[in-house]
């Protein structure tokens, strides 16, 4: 990373898994940040069954925000950390951070100790575990609710206890938004504050379109301010 003075803070992309029983196991800040990003939106229209009708009043009705995924793909090396001799590559390498990232998929095993004991002291409707609320952070103006639904992890590199020291991942996340969450929890109105900065930036493109860009001007500042605001308690930790 550059030490020039001038140069902008750069922010790291991140995966934030929130956890109030281990807030820290599930905190996976990019190594690398992403040179791309594939996002795929599906619009929400009403469903119609095949033996009815056609509603042409129904015709350009959205029934929420769309369905969205995103993929995308880390790499994380251990060669820095094992170069400064630091405990955790030398004796790991990549195993802790890979272990983040798997935990988002997996239930707590005390919840399923617990679940079990359950079972065999005859309470026959035991509640499967949660798993936590997971954040997709990508800048101020992207902090997203998503489901961790798959990923895939090719080791490329190991050291000699046969620890991987080099890894790609490709993640692929569904966005989770205030329909499938709540508008009253925080990962709803997480989303529904995305959805209105996003509201406002496209009308910022229309007015810099018809060359009224000078009324969007002051209008960006203040959608930066409030982005800001609203995002500063995920990615502050975030800034490097």
């Amino acid at each position: 990373m550059t030490t020039f003075p001038g140069s902008p803070r750069l922010l790291k992309g991140a995966i934030v898994g929130v956890d109030e029983c281990n807030p820290l196991a599930s905190v996976i800040l990019f190594q690398y940040n992403p040179e791309t990003l594939t996002r795929s939106l599906t619009a929400r229209t009403p469903k119609r069954q095949w033996y009815e009708q056609v509603d042409r009043s129904e015709a350009m009705r959205l029934t929420g925000p769309p369905e969205e995924t995103i993929q995308l793909e880390i790499e994380i090396d251990a060669a820095d950390q094992l170069e400064q001799a630091e405990d955790t590559a030398t004796t790991m390498g990549v195993h802790p951070v890979l272990a983040s990232l798997e935990m988002l998929l997996y239930p707590k095993a005390l919840a399923m100790i617990t679940n079990n004991a359950l079972l065999r002291a005859g309470i026959k409707e035991v509640a499967a575990p949660k798993a936590p609320l997971t954040l997709f952070v990508w800048g101020l103006k992207r902090v997203l609710p998503v489901r961790l639904t798959s990923f895939s992890i090719t080791e490329q590199a190991f050291d000699p206890g046969l620890n991987p020291i080099r890894a790609s991942v490709s993640l692929s996340l569904t966005v989770l938004n205030y329909q499938d969450l709540g508008l009253e929890s925080v990962g709803g109105a997480l989303f529904m504050a995305h959805q209105v900065a996003k509201e406002t930036m496209a009308t910022l493109s229309g007015l810099g379109n018809v060359g009224l860009g000078n009324i969007a001007s002051p209008a960006s500042s203040a959608l930066g301010n409030i982005a800001s605001s609203a995002s500063s308690v995920v990615t502050a930790p975030l800034e490097r």
